[in-house]
């Protein structure tokens, strides 16, 4: 009877080959088999193209496709056979890794197929190596403070309403507002009419070669810029200057 095999979940960063965590990097050498997500818009998977070298044999990797149906009922079918097959080589004693474009638990579809695998087989031994997420690559990017003393930080994807998220900015300092899409336009409108824009920055697929970065968003333009790997970094006021402040 076979040993039941390790399952790691890798979070790989947000593009740039290299950002993934020495830890992860070293385990996942060590996987006899590694699943790459590829969108079914792509030919190409954007979490194995973020690897630093081609160290380990393309005999390991494994493709699956994905595609982001709205249809839960097809979804949940989707990673029930995801998981299925990713058992079937735990089952024969293989260690298995799973990467992931960011960080593993940051909107990531490898949740929901750890959940998946973990129903099939209770007593599976795992691991989940965190990542850097796109937002934090574009904070860098741009020398966007993410979070200053007791400032209130929300992460959360586009609402399709701008009126909800007008009371989003509202009721938080700083927003790290997510799979923007087609919703730019929107966006763009509402900061100008918030007086604010000067405040925010927008990337999208932050170290990649198709990097898109902007910090004057007047010269953004949403035709160019809209997608499902776009981020905007919202603040509500200005940062304040603390190390200008007179001590008396």
């Amino acid at each position: 009877m076979n040993v039941l095999g390790k399952f790691y979940g890798i979070g790989v960063g947000p593009g740039e080959p290299g950002l993934i965590s020495v830890v992860g990097w070293e385990q996942l050498k060590l996987c006899q088999v590694i699943y790459t997500p590829r969108a079914r818009s792509l030919d190409y998977s954007v979490a194995r193209r973020c690897l630093p070298t081609q160290e380990i044999p393309t005999e390991r990797f494994r493709e699956i496709e994905f595609n982001m149906d709205p249809d839960r009922a097809i979804l949940t079918e989707h990673y029930a056979a995801l998981a299925a097959t990713i058992a079937d080589d735990l089952k024969a004693g293989h260690d298995v890794a799973y990467l992931t474009l960011g960080d593993a638990f940051t909107y990531s579809t490898y949740s929901y197929t750890l959940s998946a695998i973990k129903d099939l087989l209770p007593n599976l031994t795992h691991r989940t190596f965190p990542g850097i997420t796109s937002y934090c690559a574009l904070a860098s990017a741009t020398g966007f403070s993410l979070g200053v003393g007791k400032e209130s930080v929300l992460i959360l994807p586009c609402p399709d309403q701008i009126d909800e998220l007008a009371r989003v900015i509202q009721n938080h300092d700083v927003i790290v507002l997510m799979k923007i899409g087609k919703r730019l336009p929107g966006v763009l409108g509402l900061l100008d009419k918030l007086d604010i824009s000067e405040h925010c920055v927008f990337g999208r697929r932050v170290g990649m070669p198709e990097e898109l970065i902007c910090t004057d968003l007047t010269q953004l333009e949403p035709s160019e810029a809209n997608g499902y790997l776009s981020i905007m970094l919202i603040r509500k006021a200005p940062l304040a200057q603390r190390h200008r402040e007179i001590v008396s």
